[in-house]
């Protein structure tokens, strides 16, 4: 189509790090169309920087992870002030509150096309009722206001078409924000071994998680089953890799209950290099959309021991690709784990496996799924 200076596309989040983390290389693929990038989200907890950088124009507004706050009120009112300055030829929401608000506010304003990705429906077999009376009204409402709804598993596309929405008219299904896979194959700088930074060897066994530290990823779960594991294997390391609100709270449980080899790496920006040294990949979710760090793992050939939750199971075939464990179960985590940590070629076969699944999520192919998505929707 033919384009002008004043052909604007806008990702909006209820927080900046989402856009930066996940979604940096779809506005790229759209500036290079020619498009005018903005991004609209909450600046509380960082991020910012890294979208300012790629020149995407930045509108801070106010939300609240929290759909209770009222901190949500002066977002709309702030959304009703970008909207009335600005009119966006295609909107591109994510995350449940800002999804929610940013929906209404574009239909009220008569925008241009809205797309939702579901970064993974917060109702699902086995959550709270409180999730299901809060979040699945809020979706079958926003529904109405939805011009194109992504999904990113299985789950997600079923809960979808009973929502009214059609497969190749109105509802997608895309492999995820995609992974880079040369990243995870290439050598590192010099001085970026994480063993040598930490004092291991090379014989050294490394378990690693890459997850915000929050009561949904679940690390309490890791720290049970590696109480027992660390007893056992003394030549075993556990890296626990990112930040969050639990990261004190786990800090004491580790000091007070004197649960050797656990390491806290807070947030790094060599995740590529600690995957590619570490042995075993773990995440034990509540919840997942589909998780990065396993699909990460999985790029650097690395057998995965996740829980058997929704998105997880889309990428983890158990026995094959690495092992799933129930919620809750810590004992199934350490008897997989163990398993794993006592045989190298199991590790190397589901590693290899995992490898060979994750090429379905690469960037490239995410890319060109998500520009079909796009160029469909910017056409109208």
């Amino acid at each position: 189509m033919s384009l002008n200076s004043k052909s604007k596309v806008l990702f909006l989040a209820t927080v900046y790090t989402h856009l930066a983390a996940f979604h940096i290389p779809f506005m790229r693929l759209l500036q290079e169309k020619g498009y005018e990038v903005h991004a609209a989200a909450s600046p509380d907890d960082g991020g910012k920087e890294e979208v300012e950088a790629i020149r995407a124009r930045c509108w801070d507004i106010p939300f609240s992870r929290s759909p209770y706050s009222l901190k949500n009120w002066r977002a709309l009112r702030e959304l009703d002030h970008l909207f009335e300055a600005h009119r966006f030829d295609l909107i591109h929401v994510h995350t449940p509150v800002a999804a929610f608000l940013g929906r209404f506010m574009a239909k009220a304003k008569c925008q241009g096309p809205v797309l939702y990705t579901a970064h993974g429906f917060h109702f699902y077999r086995g959550v709270p009722l409180k999730n299901w009376l809060l979040y699945y009204p809020m979706e079958r409402l926003a529904s109405h206001w939805t011009d194109g709804l992504i999904v990113i598993n299985r789950e997600d596309f079923e809960i979808a078409r009973r929502f009214g929405f059609e497969p190749g008219r109105n509802l997608f299904y895309v492999h995820g924000v995609g992974v880079n896979l040369s990243c995870y194959t290439s050598l590192p700088s010099k001085g970026q071994y994480i063993r040598v930074d930490l004092g291991l060897s090379h014989s050294d066994i490394i378990i690693t998680c890459v997850a915000e530290m929050t009561p949904n990823k679940n690390h309490i779960l890791i720290l049970k089953a590696w109480k027992k594991l660390a007893a056992k294997c003394s030549h075993c390391h556990l890296l626990l890799v990112g930040k969050g609100e639990l990261m004190p709270a786990l800090k004491k449980k580790v000091k007070e209950e004197k649960i050797p080899r656990v390491y806290f790496l807070g947030y790094r920006r060599d995740v590529p290099q600690i995957l590619r040294e570490s042995d075993i990949v773990t995440l034990t979710s509540k919840r997942e959309g589909l998780p990065k760090s396993i699909m990460e793992a999985m790029a650097a050939g690395k057998p995965v021991v996740a829980t058997n939750v929704r998105g997880s199971r889309d990428l983890v075939e158990h026995g094959k690709t690495g092992f799933l464990v129930d919620l809750g179960d810590d004992e199934g985590l350490f008897f997989a784990l163990k398993s794993l940590i006592e045989n190298g070629e199991l590790r190397k076969t589901m590693g290899k496996a995992g490898r060979e699944k994750i090429k379905d999520y690469s960037m490239d192919r995410v890319l060109n799924e998500m520009e079909a998505i796009y160029m469909r929707y910017l056409a109208l």
